[in-house]
């Protein structure tokens, strides 16, 4: 196998000169597997994505994938691998490893005569990997694969061997696989019996040593989360939003989200519909469902759901371990995307969300290479464990984490919501298969190696863990993992020191070391409520009664800090019915210690062990019963010429919502004029188009929502004021850019047949020619402005068409 300065890659050298080849478009339109009219669509798409035509094809259904591999065979003179019958040669493959093929869609195949076939399915990148492929095989010949097929070939040809490369993926020195487990059991149970041999032969020395370090950590956690909850006000006064700042014009990518499942009867197919509802175009979507081999339930609970052609099951084979860092390991070579992402089974994302990450990612500096989304519970109200837990997680994702960013402090993830660039995921070797919580391991290790996390306000809802012994399992295995983490990276204190700097070790002291001290010496605080309630302390008669006063004002004032913080946090108009309950957390966080305690004997006893949280028990049924949103459509049209003084409108559909096609959610991005309803400027009809929708956004504390009132369409603020002379000329250009007449087809010299009125598509047609672009059966020219030419290999384009275009 290649070591990873062999691996295939591009040389730096020109690019080869290529032969003029037939348009793929061409190819599958002649091949009569195409409607015109698809190409057309399909054409105006990729301008503005970056996305191959032919996964756009495929993500709308426009053609099938034996189609569209048939076609590529014929336009790149290719044959079709056929693995079903000649099964690939593993020799070859491991010339260059199974991982490097997946991330290069290519598959050595086998050897005929002096050449090998090498299947591939990006054919337009084979050129470009020539020189190297012909450095390692000899000479080399193209056949054309389907990526299922590619897959497929792979998995029962390298199934094992990438399965145990996903346990190896992260370095040694950066793994807890290669941490001595016997040294540090040896070093913890040295310090539990010296603590015993202390507090047996001197109870009150012990008591002051350990009530020390409980009011050291205490203090500079309370500083900390004061200064965080201070950074983040400051920050929200001046914080713009996300779409509402200057952006680089950038073609949307392609984003593969990873969501492993385990033993999800219940909330399989409650996920599907809810990831269903992000609003991301459809051909840049890349959902992987990824599922442990041995999990029957979860696998039977999917295939008795219809999968969209972008969401895929990937099956992760058995190994040493089996933890969900391992399985995002398996499942990262079989994304697609350039940003790659994670969600948790019960999660149910904003639909804007994916937009707001590709925005983030195109503004933002290439050291950023993680974007943290805030997470939420949509099973509040519960019970008391589930409010609490709502405040928890209010006070850590809308204060403290983004103070934390904004103090360049190391930001330790979230497990869901989070989000990558698939360069630095990779650069870095993933997650670490062997740690229970590879979320806050990865956070510092992205910081170790230079790059950074940011905070970006988009909501997760997820399933608040509302059952107390189940809370207890779940809160154990991420302080397991906290002390792991922390165990692992101390391991060379002055490489960690010289990776972060002074400022964020001595962040990562306070968050690990100080929350796992906080928790397990909890009980040793809890002694100063005696004050208040006027009861002897049992170290009175040893302290200073002024330092007793002090620790225990101390403590009262960490106690008020902690109330304040959680007040902040659940001030937005969604969570301020919290604030009843925000003094109960008093009873809420002693329950951490007993996790505490649960979590340090299982880093002894079984430290990879991944005591799994089961979803779908309190879930509700989270949005499953609300009907998709109707699109929105034109009305009657009115004849070209009257359209230069005609108001911009839209009305509503025709139809109820509850007849309404459940996949029909997006609307018409450009808007024509009619004659029939009430002027409305440009600037309220332009915010209408889909997907950039805020309307309906509250405002939070600390997070990057609009305005309420104010108008954002494409980072452009076209709000009711006062326009300038440069913003009226702009807008101007682009109603001459919208003319329909540039948008609709050419006319036909054929007669075309009388269309009658269609209540249920909500469009009132006209008999006049042509059809109105949004009539049933028209081709969907309103899917973006930019594309007015077609392509001159579409039947029906005439010279006088070609002569307006190039005019």
């Amino acid at each position: 196998m290649l070591s990873a300065t062999q691996r295939v890659s591009p040389i730096p050298s020109p690019a080869p000169r290529l032969r003029s080849r037939k348009p793929i478009g061409q190819i599958l339109v002649e091949m009569g597997e195409l409607a015109p009219g698809d190409l057309v669509r399909a054409a105006a798409m990729r301008q503005r994505e970056d996305a191959r035509i032919g996964d756009i094809l495929l993500a709308h259904g426009m053609v099938s994938e034996r189609a569209l591999y048939t076609a590529l065979a014929r336009q790149f003179n290719a044959e079709i691998a056929r693995f079903d019958q000649s099964p690939p040669d593993v020799r070859l493959i491991d010339r260059i490893g199974a991982d490097e093929c997946l991330r290069r869609g290519i598959l050595p195949w086998r050897q005929a005569g002096g050449t090998v076939l090498v299947a591939s399915c990006r054919p337009e990148q084979f050129e470009e990997l020539r020189p190297r492929l012909t450095g390692i095989f000899g000479p080399v010949r193209l056949a054309v694969t389907s990526e299922t097929a590619l897959h497929e070939a792979l998995l029962k040809s390298r199934q094992r061997r990438l399965a145990s490369q996903a346990e190896t993926r992260v370095a040694a020195h950066e793994s807890c696989r290669e941490m001595d487990i016997r040294k540090l059991t040896r070093l913890m149970s040295s310090l539990a019996v010296l603590g015993l041999l202390i507090a047996l032969i001197s109870p009150l020395t012990a008591a002051i040593l350990l009530t020390s370090w409980a009011v050291i950590t205490l203090v500079i956690s309370t500083a900390l989360k004061l200064a965080a909850a201070f950074a983040q006000a400051r920050n929200s006064k001046t914080r713009q939003s996300t779409f509402a700042s200057k952006r680089n014009k950038t073609a949307l990518p392609i984003v593969s989200i990873m969501v492993p499942l385990f033993k999800e009867r219940e909330i399989a197919t409650r996920l599907i519909k809810r990831v269903s509802r992000l609003n991301y175009p459809r051909e840049l979507l890349d959902i992987c469902l990824v599922v442990e081999e041995d999990d029957t339930v979860t696998q039977e609970a999917i295939a008795g759901t219809d999968l969209p052609r972008w969401m895929r099951q990937i099956i992760v084979p058995r190994g040493g371990v089996k933890t969900k860092p391992r399985a995002l390991n398996f499942a990262l070579d079989f994304c697609r995307g350039s940003i790659v992402g994670i969600y948790d089974a019960e999660d149910a994302p904003e639909p804007e969300q994916i937009h707001k990450i590709a925005a983030h990612f195109a503004q933002a500096d290439p050291k950023v290479a993680c974007v943290q989304g805030i997470l939420d519970f949509y099973n509040a109200r519960t019970n008391w464990l589930s409010r609490c837990f709502t405040v928890e997680y209010a006070t850590w994702f809308r204060v403290i984490l983004p103070g934390y960013e904004k103090m360049g402090l190391t930001v330790p993830l979230g497990g869901t919501t989070l989000f990558f660039r698939r360069d630095a995921i990779e650069e870095l070797g993933g997650w670490d298969a062997h740690n229970v919580t590879e979320d806050a391991d990865l956070g510092i290790r992205l910081a170790r190696h230079g790059y950074r996390t940011e905070l970006l306000h988009t909501v997760t809802e997820e399933e608040a863990n509302c059952r107390l012994w189940p809370w207890v399992k779940q809160r154990s295995r991420w302080l397991k993992g906290y002390a792991m983490t922390y165990a692992m990276h101390m391991q060379k204190p002055g490489k960690l020191w010289r990776d972060l700097g002074p400022w964020r070790f001595f962040g990562v002291q306070a968050l690990f070391l100080g929350a796992l001290s906080q928790f397990v010496l909890a009980p040793f605080l809890w002694s100063f409520w005696m004050f208040p309630l006027g009861l002897p302390h049992p170290m009175r008669g040893v302290l200073p009664h002024d330092l007793l006063v002090v620790l225990g004002a101390v403590f009262l004032f960490s106690e008020v800090i902690t109330i304040a913080t959680s007040m902040v946090a659940t001030s937005t108009s969604k969570h301020k019915w919290l604030w009843p309950w925000v003094p109960t957390l008093h009873f809420y966080y002693p329950l951490a210690t007993l996790a505490a305690l649960k979590g340090l004997w299982e880093v002894v006893s079984k430290p990879y062990y991944w005591d799994k949280t089961a979803h779908g028990i309190d879930d509700h049924g989270f949005h499953e019963e609300t009907e998709a949103e109707p699109p929105l459509v034109l009305s009657d049209p009115i004849a070209p010429e009257a359209a230069e003084n005609a108001p911009f409108v839209l009305k509503k559909p025709l139809i109820s919502p509850g007849n309404a096609p459940a996949n029909e959610k997006r609307a018409p991005l450009v808007l024509y004029p009619t004659r029939d309803e009430a002027p409305m400027p440009l600037r309220e009809a332009a915010e209408a188009a889909r997907p950039f929708v805020f309307d309906g956004l509250q405002p939070e504390s600390g997070g990057s929502a609009p305005v309420p009132g104010r108008r954002l369409t494409f980072g452009l603020d076209l709000s009711r004021g006062p326009q300038t002379p440069a913003l009226r000329r702009a807008m101007d250009a682009a109603t001459v850019a919208l003319d329909p007449e540039r948008l609709r087809p050419a006319p036909q010299p054929d007669i075309r047949p009388t269309p009658e009125q269609t209540e249920e598509l909500g469009v009132l047609t006209t008999p006049a020619p042509p059809p109105a672009v949004n009539a049933p059966g028209a081709p969907d020219w309103a899917h973006v402005a930019a594309f007015a030419e077609r392509p001159d290999f579409v039947p029906g384009v005439s010279p006088i068409d070609k002569g307006r275009d190039s005019a």
